[in-house]
């Protein structure tokens, strides 16, 4: 996307999150695996996976506000570790709406290394501001 949502929150910024795609239906984005974000073993620390899927479903939050609210937080986040992704590799991570309401939104995120495997299941609660 020429305006990366990501860049709009810092961390995110930070981390390198590309978004690659955001609407409120699904919201892609993705992550290269920088020796600064791994553990010692140079696997991605999972931490980082976590505040990947937080980005990607935060955004999503975003865009499926209703008038007049003024932003969104995460309020819960549960994640299910299934796999790794090796220093020098890149995440791809999809962010769905469960469920929309006016004060809520769940949102699930799955995230998978460049060989196809899964690395995480991410499961959130924004609440609106």
């Amino acid at each position: 996307m020429a305006d990366n949502l990501a860049d709009q929150m810092p961390f995110s910024k930070l981390m390198g999150v590309k978004i690659t795609a955001a609407s409120p239906d699904a919201v892609t984005g993705e992550l290269i695996v920088r020796s600064d974000l791994c553990t010692s073993g140079g696997i991605l620390h999972g931490g980082a996976i976590m505040a990947f899927a937080d980005a990607l479903g935060a955004i999503g939050a975003y865009l499926t506000l209703p008038d007049g609210a003024n932003g969104t937080t995460t309020i819960e986040s549960s994640t299910r570790f299934l796999g790794g992704a090796a220093e020098g590799s890149k995440i791809f991570g999809t962010a769905k709406p469960v469920k929309l309401g006016s004060r809520l939104s769940t949102w699930q995120t799955e995230i998978a290394n460049d060989a196809g495997k899964q690395v995480a299941l991410v499961t959130q609660t924004q609440m609106v501001l």
